[in-house]
């Protein structure tokens, strides 16, 4: 049962999450909240001992701090802090961490990229009928949902418990 879910409910969330950033420019909370509790009560079932849930739970409260001091210069939104601090909890404080914020950062500049050429070329992406969201071009902010669920989805495997999972299936 711990395998299906460490399994499924990361990607599971991040790709929810990436969606309805592209979609809405929004992450809805009970996404972040998902990860979170999911973690708390898988992690003593995968068999992580107390030590390294606190481990985990530190990975995220370091990350929280990053996010929370971005949010409050105005240079990340709530719903991708909220993302990145519930997703780091599964990385743990380790190297897939540091694997995974590497893969947000390279994936957030080139959406960046990506957004700010799309908006100088608003009428002619418009003109040729791709069903690109509107809210891309009107919205003064980046979608960053969507490199917070490209990197978790490349760094996932690495995690600690996703290795232990798998471990569990041989």
């Amino acid at each position: 049962m711990a395998q299906a879910i460490i399994f499924v409910i990361v990607p599971l969330c991040l790709a929810i999450a990436a969606i309805s950033d592209l979609l809405t420019m929004t992450i809805p909370n009970r996404v972040p909240a998902i990860l979170l509790g999911a973690f708390v009560l898988v992690a003593p079932l995968a068999g992580l001992s107390l030590p390294m849930i606190g481990m985990h739970l530190a990975a995220g409260l370091i990350v929280f701090a990053a996010c929370f001091t971005l949010f409050a210069l105005n240079i990340m939104g709530g719903g991708d802090a909220k993302l990145l601090t519930a997703s780091a909890v599964w990385f743990g404080l380790n190297a897939s961490l540091m694997e995974f914020l590497i893969y947000v950062s390279f994936f957030g500049g080139l959406l960046t990229l990506l957004i700010l050429m799309m908006r100088k070329q608003e009428n002619t992406i418009l003109a040729s009928g791709l069903p690109v969201p509107h809210l891309l071009f009107t919205a003064k902010k980046i979608p960053y949902g969507i490199a917070i669920g490209l990197g978790g989805f490349l760094a996932y495997p690495s995690s600690p418990l996703m290795m232990a999972a798998l471990a569990r299936l041989h």
